[in-house]
């Protein structure tokens, strides 16, 4: 049974993913055919939301521990290194210019194709927004409530006259980077005593990343059923009279990932074909999940090992991206979506608000990073430049139609940038990052370069001489000496 098994031919990941993507595309107009509404959905629907929320709360739950793990091996790592300080600083600068970049695309496609004007939405959909923006937001969300910065909510929901409460846990990424830095730091001071330690954290970091694998392998069946209950939830008749500003935004989100991110990978010496091929992995599922911080495990792989950059710095880098790195929710939305309200409620902006507009850009998603989010951004925005806050009623009937292309954009931008400082700072792998992807999407874990190939033939033993054969990666191994 075995070897007939081995037989079977593998379909390749890649190939899964995107008949997942039709696939799912598929089941959801079936399930908008069987009826049913968001208060009694059908039983497709239903399955669908379940497959997909599942796979994305199984990502979720993997978090937590990688960034603690992840960050606390970094700091580990990064203490033999001379360079980490301009390392962060080369993070945060590329993190400005491409949203620099980013919202003066924002402003120029909203002061072109002018959204806010001639629209069809209706006035009375405007509303003051729950959850608003603030720039103390940043500072506060930076002190860890706990531990392990976890936040308690209750939520009561009324039922046949009986009072149901549920209780849940979340936690603020974050909180949770800056107490693995602090643990990383002091790990470090402490000296010999904390070898044991940071040992253990760099093992239990491997089990953690094998485990984070398993669920990776799940990603057909996740995005099968994400994909198929948005199509269900949302379909495309929502877009109706917003959809020029849809429009908008989706040619702000393309121009980014398919000019903007490939000219910078190009002038700094990297190929455009393998940039899309490597970082597709984590586009794919940052689209239909709709959760930087749920396709953070995914964007963290591809930055390691499709694009080379090294693990310690990249276990800094795309967790400090995911909740700060936002050229699709802060820069590309909010530049347009202010443009937009501005129009619809006949606002004349001044070259000192299309400023602001670029100030709060460029660094206010570090403002909302304790509660990211394109709503909160754009209420920052908007309050920045004295805009009326019930604008942002007027866009939430497309809102999740938009997170998906903000999501994929977000997340190719924080695969990317890592990639870009570890080429300028020269610790790049870039024989990883042009070498080929294998059947599941990336480069095999084992993978040498043929000069470290050659380097390590040229270093060992004889076979004969009972010193090293190769393995099937090409590295070598000892074995028993032969009689």
């Amino acid at each position: 049974m075995p070897s007939a098994l081995r037989r079977i031919p593998r379909v390749p990941f890649a190939f899964q993913v995107l008949a997942a993507l039709v696939l799912g595309i598929a089941l959801g107009v079936v399930a908008l055919q069987l009826g049913g509404d968001a208060e009694n959905p059908n039983w497709l629907a239903v399955t669908l939301d379940t497959v997909g929320s599942t796979f994305v709360t199984l990502l979720k739950a993997i978090v937590p521990p990688l960034i603690l793990l992840a960050v606390i091996s970094s700091i580990a790592q990064l203490r033999n290194v001379s360079n980490a300080a301009r390392l962060a600083g080369q993070t945060l600068l590329w993190f400005a210019v491409t949203a620099l970049i980013a919202v003066a695309i924002g402003i120029g496609l909203g002061s072109v194709i002018r959204p806010g004007l001639n629209s069809g939405v209706d006035a009375s959909a405007a509303q003051d927004p729950s959850t608003h923006g603030s720039w103390t937001a940043f500072l506060e969300s930076m002190v860890p409530q706990n531990f392990l910065g976890l936040t308690a909510s209750t939520e009561g929901e009324v039922s046949g006259g009986t009072l149901d409460l549920s209780t849940g846990l979340t936690f603020n990424a974050l909180q949770l980077i800056v107490i693995a830095i602090a643990i990383g730091v002091a790990a470090v001071k402490t000296g010999k005593a904390a070898e044991p330690f940071l040992a253990f954290t760099e093992s239990a970091l491997q089990i953690v990343l094998k485990v984070l694998w398993w669920i990776i392998r799940l990603a057909p069946l996740g995005t099968l059923g994400l994909l198929g209950n948005a199509v269900y939830s949302y379909g495309w008749t929502t877009i109706g009279a917003l959809g020029t500003f849809t429009l908008a935004i989706y040619l702000g989100l393309a121009a980014v990932v398919f000019v903007v991110y490939p000219l910078l990978a190009r002038v700094h010496g990297l190929s455009i074909a393998k940039f899309f091929s490597g970082v597709w992995p984590a586009v794919q599922l940052g689209f239909v999940s709709r959760s930087s911080m749920g396709t953070m495990p995914v964007t963290q792989r591809v930055a390691e090992t499709n694009f080379g950059v090294p693990r310690h710095y990249a276990s800094f880098a795309v967790p400090f991206g995911a909740t700060t790195k936002m050229d699709g929710c802060a820069a590309i939305y909010p530049a347009i979506s202010a443009i937009f309200v501005a129009q619809f409620f006949g606002v004349n902006l001044s070259v000192t608000d299309y400023l602001l507009i670029v100030f709060v850009s460029v660094i206010g998603s570090a403002a909302t990073a304790g509660t990211t989010g394109a709503t909160v951004m754009l209420t920052l925005t908007l309050s920045t430049v004295g805009l009326p806050l019930e604008g942002v009623g007027l866009l939430l009937a497309v809102d999740p139609i938009l997170d998906m292309g903000r999501t994929a954009t977000n997340v190719a931008g924080q695969a990317l940038v890592p990639a870009i400082v570890a080429k300028r700072e020269r610790i790049l792998d870039v024989e990883r990052y042009h070498a080929p992807r294998g059947l599941d999407g990336f480069v095999a874990d084992d993978f040498l370069s043929e000069a470290e190939k050659a380097a390590a033939a040229q270093e060992a033993p004889a076979p004969e001489a009972g010193g090293a054969e190769p393995s099937e990666a090409g590295a070598y191994e000892k074995v028993p000496a032969r009689d």
